[in-house]
């Protein structure tokens, strides 16, 4: 096969600091080390570095990993991804970066992607990259996170925001939510989905963190909304009412809408709306209905209405959408997500968790 030269992979470096959680900083290389074009060719190139020469670097378990790069590999990086350390000292302590750390993270060169994993969010709001921003970390560090840092806009109920050229994510397995996101963001649904199959994880997890909170364990006799989540989900072309989702469990709309809510963190409407806006995106880039025909089918009766949620969730048109993403699921365009679309995106983020 010939070599294409102006193909170059996207490259992540992934920031391996003390204290690592050896999970988390598995999460980049297992998502974005998957993604392949239809030649075959790996779509991300991921290195991991640390901020100091190359070497072993203490990890939250008993043991080290050796890493092979040095500072040096930010200035190489389209996206820099920081998961979460138990070892963050002044980062955590005082909410500033160490001399070493900061000189590292100058390293970066503006208009680099960046991204955080659970508390790795301290390291780029210390570094200034939050303030006046929307962004997230963890449940049980949030109020304090607020504290620290009150220039940031926090919300603990959502997986992940995305910002545009700044992530943030929540939790620990809500990494692999962002980096699927950012794989879907990059080269649409297709390639996301692909890579969740292999990862046996879902492409993409309903609700928000709250449904995480610890709170008391309810009746293990009384009935869930799942059979009325599966049964909307073959209908999803169908007008669906509340009401309807509450007759399939037997259950008034009022306690229904409840407890559909302490299941999936969300309501039964924005539930459906980002199941329809999911199901819109597959048709757009995988078949060549109409966009009537789409909008008919994911649930929205009308090109306008599924116009409007599209463009709030993504950003963009269905139109737009459908010129970007092939039917194969490849970017056709390689230029970065503008910031007010990325916003859109965010917007969406945060209303399918609630």
């Amino acid at each position: 096969m010939t070599a294409d030269p102006d193909f170059r992979p996207h490259r992540v470096v992934v920031l391996a600091l003390d204290g690592l959680l050896p999970f988390e900083l598995g999460i980049p290389h297992r998502i974005f080390g998957r993604p392949r074009d239809a030649r075959r060719r790996h779509l991300y190139e991921v290195v991991t570095c640390s901020i100091r020469p190359p070497g072993p670097v203490e990890t939250d378990a008993d043991f080290a990993i050796h890493v092979a790069h040095g500072p040096e590999a930010l200035a190489t990086a389209d996206t820099v991804v920081v998961p979460a350390s138990y070892e963050l000292g002044p980062v955590y302590g005082q909410g500033v970066l160490t001399e070493e750390l900061t000189a590292a993270l100058a390293r970066i060169r503006p208009g680099t992607r960046l991204a955080s994993i659970c508390t790795g969010a301290y390291v780029l709001a210390a570094a200034g990259h939050l303030d006046g921003r929307p962004a997230t970390t963890h449940w049980a560090d949030a109020e304090r996170f607020q504290r620290m840092f009150p220039k940031v806009k926090v919300d603990a109920d959502v997986l992940f925001i995305d910002d545009g050229d700044v992530l943030t994510s929540a939790g620990v397995a809500a990494g692999i939510d962002l980096c699927l996101h950012m794989v879907r963001r990059d080269h649409g649904t297709a390639v996301a989905n692909e890579v969740a199959r292999r990862t046996v994880v879902p492409p993409h997890r309903d609700g928000g963190q709250a449904q995480y909170i610890h709170r008391p364990v309810p009746d293990p006799q009384l009935a869930t909304t799942t059979t009325a989540r599966t049964w909307a989900l073959g209908r999803l072309h169908e007008p669906i009412q509340l009401r309807d989702l509450a007759e399939q469990e037997a259950m008034s709309v009022r306690t229904f809408t409840r407890r559909f809510r302490e299941e999936v963190g969300v309501s039964p409407g924005q539930w459906l709306t980002q199941q329809r806006v999911e199901r819109a995106r597959q048709l757009l880039e995988s078949t060549g209905l109409s966009v009537d025909q789409v909008a008919r089918d994911a649930g929205f009766g009308t090109a306008q209405s599924m116009r409007q949620h599209l463009q709030t969730a993504l950003g963009v048109t269905p139109t737009a959408y459908r010129r970007t993403f092939r039917a194969d699921g490849q970017k056709v365009s390689t230029a970065r997500a503008s910031r007010p679309a990325a916003a859109s995106a965010r917007a969406s983020a945060k209303s399918s968790t609630g």
